[in-house]
């Protein structure tokens, strides 16, 4: 069996570089979530921080009702694009911008409880239809990586069980606690452990609980029946609850390619770098800020210290082609020996890409496209000149 992944049989009649995102793969992802819903009775939601191709919104609403926003432009584009109000939380909220984000929301999330009784006043007497909610920490993560821990110590999110009164204040009728990052069930059985110990004495005086994002249910090992039954168990406990999740990498996970080309191919002190039209820093950069490898369709990952002297074994750094001198990965063995002109492809590249790439250097900002399910691909959106301009007015 060849260790390589399989390279496309065909190579596709579009320009790079272009992200494309496969709409058999994401229905597949969306009709799973739809069935953990309905079978866990629990309300899932698209968390925008991780997916927000709005062009999308009409698939995603045969699946799901709602979204989770952490902006006004978030909280916009839940209310005029996917039609629905969004679920608000901001570390943050400002008095220029509370009214218009209370106008786009069902549930406002609030971070501290001095930002509640900053608000709450307003919200009651001007907005009484949204929901309020106080974000938790429940002082347990399993996230390694720290810049991603919202528990790590220190942290700016959530008030921890010691601040909070026995009483809470009326206005308060939700909580939401985030505490995963592309998680298993396991990690999640054992963090619900900490939060029941935590809160569970102020469950009593709330309606609803969002358990927030990094439930990675669509992830091929992801041990869907105990999420249910977790789910489930926890409902007989507490059955007046309602229970939200709200993942954003589920969505899109597996479902899309970052096509790029070889530009170029450079050598220094037995190092082959071959040079892409493409950036780690603008267009990939959870790979440089994770840092984590993504799969390379047709080549084998290697330890980074294989680069060296590894010509004759067709073994490249793949590099980006901005001005920072850090923007390179890897080093990836390919079946052949890469050249000019050649298609590289950086799998499962759509959720934390194209809600996170920038125009630094003003690179040529990949396409955005869909591949439909008779197999066409549409592009979606094209970047130019004017939209870097634009960004710098």
């Amino acid at each position: 069996m060849s260790q390589f992944p399989k390279s496309p049989a065909t190579k596709p009649a579009f320009s790079t570089p272009i992200y494309i995102i496969d709409e058999q793969r994401l229905r597949s992802n969306l009709a799973l979530i739809s069935r953990v819903a309905h079978e866990a009775d629990v309300e899932i939601i698209l968390a925008f921080k991780a997916f927000a191709l709005w062009k999308t919104f009409p698939i995603i609403r045969e699946y799901v009702s709602s979204t989770t926003a952490s902006s006004l432009s978030e909280a916009r584009l839940a209310l005029e694009e996917f039609g629905a109000p969004a679920h608000t939380f901001s570390p943050a909220y400002n008095d220029a911008e509370i009214d218009e984000i209370a106008r786009c929301s069902s549930h406002l999330t609030f971070n501290s409880l001095s930002q509640f009784d900053r608000y709450h006043v307003k919200m009651r007497s001007q907005y009484p239809e949204v929901k309020l909610g106080l974000r938790v920490n429940p002082e347990y993560s399993e996230v390694g990586t720290d810049l991603y821990n919202p528990c790590a110590p220190g942290t700016r999110f959530g008030v921890t069980a010691d601040k909070l009164p026995s009483q809470l204040p009326a206005d308060i009728d939700g909580f939401h606690c985030h505490c995963h990052c592309e998680s298993g069930a396991e990690v999640f059985q054992r963090t619900l452990r900490h939060i029941e110990d935590k809160f569970s004495p102020w469950f009593r005086q709330l309606k609803w609980i969002n358990f927030g994002g990094g439930h990675l249910m669509t992830r091929k090992d992801y041990n869907v029946p105990l999420l249910i039954d977790m789910m489930k168990k926890f409902h007989q406990r507490y059955p007046w609850l309602k229970v939200i999740l709200e993942p954003g990498s589920a969505f899109a996970w597996q479902t899309g390619e970052l096509y790029a080309n070889v530009v170029d191919v450079v050598e220094d002190k037995g190092i082959q770098t071959a040079v892409l039209n493409v950036s780690f820093t603008c267009h990939m950069p959870d790979c440089l800020e994770m840092p984590y490898q993504p799969t390379v369709v047709g080549a084998e990952s290697l330890p980074l210290e294989a680069a060296i002297g590894g010509a004759e074994q067709f073994i490249y750094r793949l590099g980006g082609n901005s001005c920072l001198a850090g923007d390179f990965m890897g080093s990836w063995r390919f079946e052949k020996p890469l050249e000019v002109g050649d298609q590289v492809v950086f799998d499962d590249m759509i959720h934390y890409t194209t809600v996170k790439t920038c125009m630094f250097n003003g690179i040529t900002h990949p396409a955005i496209g869909i591949r439909h399910l008779d197999g066409s691909v549409e592009v979606l959106r094209v970047f130019g000149y004017e939209d870097y301009r634009d960004r710098m007015d």
